[in-house]
């Protein structure tokens, strides 16, 4: 697997969660986000699409509509890195 960092949330502390991502492999979306545990939210979620034992819903907040996009139409930097720790980046 090959992901491709797409774009994390420029206010989120410590450059934490959210984060977009691409598998380069077989174009599909990685979201790192907060998990949602509020039941009401997770009752309206499964009005529409029952939520599987191994599935979990993410927030994401809306500044990262334009990293979806970008994920979503493949116009994404290839080889970004996001703030995390690198082999080789002090």
């Amino acid at each position: 697997m090959r992901l491709s960092f797409v774009g994390i949330d420029p206010g989120s502390p410590d450059n934490g969660c959210p984060a977009v991502f691409v598998d380069e492999d077989t174009g599909d979306l990685w979201f790192q986000g907060e998990s949602v545990t509020d039941r009401e939210a997770l009752a309206e979620v499964a009005r529409h699409s029952p939520i599987g034992s191994t599935e979990a819903v993410v927030r994401l907040p809306a500044v990262m509509k334009a990293f979806i996009v970008e994920a979503a139409s493949g116009t994404y930097e290839r080889g970004k890195q996001g703030p995390g720790p690198h082999p080789g980046r002090s």
